[in-house]
């Protein structure tokens, strides 16, 4: 025996209700992306445009090339044009540069969540907290005290002044995202190798980092973009043609009175493709480390 239940008033009339403001909400919310995307695609657009351009004037208000003259990608894959004699080289050494951040940033941040998290060790919530302070000043105010630094250890016009400073402002973000996504794994994992007879660097080598893959590659690619992406602080601490990076290199095309708007536009074009490229590969990996990092953080 089947028992037919009827909607009362009140639900009838909300089901459609309800269903309305769904589809509403999913035309709001696709109208808004779309907007979003086209603002953030334009300007990327326009330099491609640039770089097609015979002559690199600036953008005249086509909206598709009229010639699709692809002699500035190979001027830049060349190093045809005497700014740009040395980029693979300045392109080496950006690569060197965010590298060595990632790497260094990813280890340091790794061993204090370590120390904090699976360690238990007293007042561990002090070390994130006055890291995070760092955040609390512009970078910009700290450039002055960090040339000083630098001068002060021999470190001008080198590539690790730039490290150093890049791993100072990516390890704070870092530490916290590790540590909110270690709390994630049971204690248990560390209490039943101890009683194996593993020692703490055992425990961070084959549990803490398999287990903390996701998080340790998210704030990995963090910390390389941020340096892939920093201008200041190398353009100000390095100031040999030798260790210059693409980004300081690129400022070249300003001093002159022709600027090759195509040459620059296809050299800024080709710097990005590396870390975009990092990035969607990589991108499943980032989302799950900071979501899951953000949970008990």
């Amino acid at each position: 025996m089947s028992i037919a239940l009827t909607p009362t008033p009140i639900e009838a009339d909300y089901r459609p209700r309800l269903r309305r403001r769904r589809r509403w909400t999913r035309i709001g919310t696709v109208f808004l992306s779309t907007v979003l995307l086209i603002w953030t695609l334009v300007p990327i657009y326009n330099m491609f445009l640039i770089a097609l351009s015979d002559d690199g004037d600036e953008f005249s208000g086509y909206a598709w090339p009229e010639d699709w003259n692809w002699d500035s990608f190979r001027v830049v894959v060349q190093q045809d044009y005497w700014y740009l004699e040395n980029f693979w080289r300045q392109l080496g050494n950006s690569f060197y540069m965010a590298t060595a951040t990632m790497v260094l940033t990813v280890l340091i941040a790794s061993l204090v969540s370590f120390a904090m998290a699976r360690m238990r060790l007293r007042r561990a919530w002090l070390v994130t907290n006055i890291a995070l302070l760092t955040y609390t000043l512009p970078t910009a105010f700290l450039l002055i005290p960090f040339i000083h630094l630098m001068r002060v250890y021999g470190l001008t016009d080198s590539l690790w002044s730039v490290i150093a400073a890049e791993v100072t402002f990516a390890t704070p973000y870092a530490i916290l995202v590790l540590n909110g996504y270690s709390k994630l794994i049971p204690l248990e994992l560390d209490e039943s190798a101890k009683v194996d007879g593993a020692t703490p660097l055992q425990m961070y080598l084959r549990i803490y980092l398999p287990l903390m893959a996701p998080a340790l590659v998210a704030v990995g690619v963090y910390a390389l973009l941020l340096a892939w992406n920093e201008y200041v602080y190398q353009y100000l601490l390095i100031s040999s043609a030798r260790n210059a990076t693409v980004a300081v290199a690129m400022t070249q095309f300003f001093d002159s009175d022709e600027a090759p708007w195509n040459y620059m536009m296809a050299t800024a074009l080709i710097y990005s493709l590396p870390p975009v490229a990092i990035y969607f590969g990589l991108r499943r990996y980032m989302v799950a480390g900071l979501t899951m990092g953000a949970v008990k953080g």
